[in-house]
């Protein structure tokens, strides 16, 4: 039992850790990107779908259909307000949850810095 332990402890030790450089700076544009992606895929990716144009698996569901953010022309304010508050507070559709209470203002700042990095409306 102990040579397996050392074992371990060998592959450990072999392992090459992550450099700290590997990884953006928590507070870079480039790190809030990343996490924002991480959000988006886990909170909206169902009805925006994996490439942000309103198709996903349950937007079939939905009418009106949700909307395709990679071509979205709403500024950042208008898109941290109707995360925050839902579709319906601001006057779009009832279907949009809103995620003020779910999500940490981290999480909204990151997913709207994600939202603006794939926006192909705003980059003309």
């Amino acid at each position: 039992m102990r040579w397996i332990a050392g074992i371990i402890l060998a592959l450990a030790m072999a392992t090459p850790a992550l450099a700290a450089e590997e990884y953006p700076p928590k507070e870079t544009l480039e790190a809030s990107i990343y996490r924002g992606e991480i959000v988006y895929y886990n909170y909206c990716v169902l009805c925006h779908g994996l490439t942000a144009e309103g198709n996903g698996r349950a937007a079939k569901m939905y009418n009106p259909k949700p909307a395709n953010l990679v071509l979205s022309d709403k500024n950042d304010l208008y898109k941290e307000m109707i995360i925050r508050r839902g579709g319906e507070a601001m006057g779009r559709s009832k279907f949009m949850p809103p995620w003020g209470n779910e999500l940490t203002d981290e999480q909204i700042t990151d997913v709207i810095a994600y939202l603006a990095s794939i926006n192909k409306a705003q980059k003309k």
